[in-house]
This record gives C-alpha cells, structure tokens and sequence, in this order.
C-alpha cells in the first residue's frame, strides 16, 4: 500500500472525480443491497406467503426499519392488486426493474468519473518518467541497461492503468456493497448474519495469503522481461560487430538461457494465480453449504424465518461474500 499512496499522490488535480465517485460508488452500493431485497416481495407472492396489509404504516425509528419495509411493500402491493396475485407479481417485478435500472446507472456514472481520475494520474506519471529520464546522467545510462529501463517503464505504466481501478475499488466501493448488504442482512436475521460472519475471515486469511505469495513471483518475471528486452536491444544495437566475430551462436544461446528462465517462471506465477479463482470458488461453496445447513433449521424446524426471506438472505451473503474473498 506504500506505493499505491506515493501514486496516489498524482490524484491531488483530480480530486473532483475521486468525489464524484465516491458519492455515485455509494448509491450503487445501496441499491445493489437494496435490489436483492426487493426479490423478498416476488417470492413471497410466488410461494403463497404474502400477507395483506389495509393500513399505511408509519416509520417509528431505525429499530423497526425491517418492519416498516415490509409493512410498506404489502401495503403497496396490497392497494394495487388486492386479492389478485398475478397483479401483485406485476408490480414486483417492475420494482426489480426500476431498482436494478437504478443501480446499473449508478455504477456506470461511478465508472464515468473514476476514467478521468485514472487516465489522469497515467498522464501525470508519464510526464514525471519522461521528465526524469531526461535529467539522467549519461553515467547512469552506461551502468543501468536501457532494456530494464523500458521495462519498467512500459510494463509498470501498464500495470498501473490496469490495477488501479482495482484498488480504488477495494478502498472504496467494495466496503460500502459490503456494508449495505450486511446492514439489510441484519435486518432479516441476526443469528445468520452473525454465523457468515464467523466463517468469511477464514476464506479471506487463506486466499490472502495465497495473494502475498504471488507478489515475489511477479517481481522476479518483471526482471527477466527486462533481461529478455535489454539483450534484444543489445542484439539490435551490436548487430554488426555480433556478424563480424560470428558470435550468432553465443548470443543465440545467452539469450535462449534467459528466455528459458523467463519461461519457468511464468508458468509458476500463472499457475499459482489460477490457483486463485477455484480455490476462491470452493471456499465460498463451503461457506455457503454451512450457511444452508443453519439457515435451513432456522426455516424447517425453529420457524424462525420463512423460505422468501432466507432466500433473500441467501443472495445478499452472496454480494458479501463476493467481494469479501475475491480482494482479500
């Protein structure tokens, strides 16, 4: 994180997206929480367990905020179909509709602003790489291989443009979905909000520390890609004095050596990221296998919550548990 703030420092000019980001990052968080729990209703309707309600409830306070949402989806669905289920299903899912509409519009204009805020920083690096190369010493660019400094400029450029995004996501737009969901989660249930709770740090400890072993790795091919490059630039350079001394061969096998390295290497380091992805999978299965085996008792046999409801809460773990693995 030490170098995401060194980088971070460039983002001073475009504080105004980083804001506007933040805010839109925040409504799209909400309803994509608030989306998985207007599902509640439509199921409700489709298994037979929605309850009329003739009277417009008021909000008391935060402590009956599940209630009142109830309360008011069948007040609403209530006064607009009444009796007829077909009616009440049509309202629902135009709900659903609206609320997802809502959240996917929400995420593109967080997207919108966060290009300028990345596109931004890239531009004001490069100019600071370009402007520092051109202080150099020529002393440096005898001691240092030019080949490695291309690399590193080219490649970690790249990989900024590409990993930054990521990161702001981390920081910001993943705690907020993450916060949401657990708030509504809390709402339908307590005890199963809790028990997920118990269980998600492990997955995360695991896949994070199977992330910091990636890290050495990824430095190591970094430096071979430096290698593979300087010795082409050298190849290219010495071209003529390489044909002179009919040194084809040596050259050919020095560079099939480094190659070669970089070879191993890469396929270590993919490997291992592939690792990443089913591995990510089975833990969240097991999570949610343990999750349908408490949840299931609370709905079968101590009633304490009905099939739409765990459903909805099923979904909303779900949105938890996504991001909660996947950056940790």
């Amino acid at each position: 994180m030490t170098y995401f703030w060194k980088i971070f420092r460039f983002a001073k000019p475009y504080s105004k997206y980083m804001a506007l980001n933040i805010f839109f990052n925040v409504l799209y968080a909400f309803f994509n929480a608030f989306s998985f729990l207007v599902l509640m209703p439509m199921l409700e309707v489709l298994f037979g367990e929605n309850r009329a309600v003739y009277t417009k409830p008021s909000f008391s306070g935060a402590l009956d905020f599940k209630t009142y949402v109830s309360d008011r989806m069948s007040f609403e669905v209530t006064r607009y179909a009444g009796e007829d289920p077909q009616r009440a299903l049509l309202l629902v899912i135009s709900l659903i509709l609206v609320t997802f509409l809502l959240k996917n519009l929400f995420n593109y204009i967080a997207l919108f602003f966060i290009t300028f805020l990345r596109n931004g920083i890239l531009k004001d690096i490069r100019i600071a790489l370009y402007n520092s190369i051109t202080k150099m010493s020529m002393a440096h660019f005898t001691e240092k291989r030019k080949g490695d400094l291309m690399s590193r400029v080219s490649n970690d450029v790249t990989e900024i443009q590409y990993s930054f995004l990521s990161i702001i996501e981390l920081l910001i737009r993943e705690p907020l979905t993450i916060t949401f969901a657990l708030i509504m989660m809390l709402g339908i249930s307590a005890k199963l909000t809790l028990f997920v709770l118990l269980f998600v740090p492990f997955a995360g400890i695991l896949i994070s520390r199977i992330g910091k072993t990636l890290q050495p790795k990824s430095n190591k091919v970094q430096i071979e890609v430096g290698e593979v490059l300087a010795k082409i630039e050298e190849t290219i350079s010495g071209l003529n004095i390489i044909k002179a001394f009919r040194a084809e061969g040596s050259f050919q096998a020095k560079f099939k050596d480094t190659n070669q390295r970089l070879f191993k290497l890469s396929n270590s380091l993919i490997n291992r990221m592939n690792l990443s992805s089913p591995l990510s999978e089975f833990l969240g299965i097991g999570v949610f296998a343990v999750l349908l085996w408490y949840g299931g008792s609370l709905v079968l046999v101590e009633k304490q919550l009905n099939a739409a409801a765990f459903l909805t809460f099923l979904l909303l773990a779900y949105g938890v548990l996504t991001p909660a693995t996947s950056r940790s």
